[in-house]
């Protein structure tokens, strides 16, 4: 049985919302920004507003920039790196030696 409501389906406060109700909108420009996938994304900006020198591309993430063909790098994404990898990066082999040696020392009870 469909009920008699007038304003199924519609917001409260909701009407026509033409320019006359909001006023004017700014002048517009579209600005082309392309990453190095070759995406080309096209935001709006106001006509007075300060246009940036990058873009995040909605599609791979990369940064965008407006020369097309000389578009920013992507970011270098450096691997993950376990603790022994840093401790391999500020010690020697020798000294990893030296340690475990007085470690095994100290644990058989010769120090």
């Amino acid at each position: 049985m469909a009920s008699g409501n007038a304003i199924r389906g519609s917001r409260v406060g909701a009407g026509p919302m033409g320019e006359a109700e909001r006023g004017e909108s700014a002048p517009r420009l579209r600005i082309s920004f392309w990453c190095s996938n070759g995406h080309e994304t096209q935001p709006s900006f106001a006509s007075d507003a300060q246009v940036p020198e990058t873009w995040d591309c909605p599609r791979c993430g990369f940064p965008a920039g407006q020369d097309r063909e000389n578009p920013p790098d992507p970011p270098r994404t450096e691997p993950y790196k376990t603790h022994l990898a840093y401790v391999r990066e500020r010690r020697s082999d020798a000294d990893g030696e030296a340690i475990l040696a007085e470690a095994l020392a100290k644990l058989r009870g010769e120090i």
